[in-house]
């Protein structure tokens, strides 16, 4: 069987211990960056296809790989998640933005 996708690193022990041989190969560092976008996406579409604590997790753990790949600093994230709930809210009021319209303004 054909899988041809980022897999975490236990996976090929789990596998050999049901008697199944994986192949694998190991991603350079481009793409493995490909590969966690492709991952992110699959996890995301099976939470949404699927509510769970267990795909929530799984699209966590693609996060957390993610931003280790980018070398992206957990407190400074946290900063930013903070200011841009600060300056713009978070999504506690289940607001839906239909449209917007522009006021036309009076010629003197």
């Amino acid at each position: 069987m054909r899988y041809d996708k980022l897999v975490r690193d236990k996976i090929p022990a789990i596998l050999k211990k049901k008697g199944i041989t994986p192949i694998v190969h190991r991603a350079s560092e481009e793409e493995f960056g490909q590969r966690l976008c492709e991952k992110l996406r699959e996890e995301v579409g099976e939470l949404l296809a699927k509510p769970s604590e267990e795909e929530l997790a799984d699209v966590l753990e693609v996060l957390s790989a993610l931003q280790s790949y980018y070398g992206f600093d957990e407190a400074v994230i946290e900063r930013v998640r903070k200011e841009k709930a600060r300056e713009r809210g978070v999504f506690n009021e289940k607001l839906v933005l239909d449209e917007t319209r522009v006021e036309a303004k009076e010629k003197v």
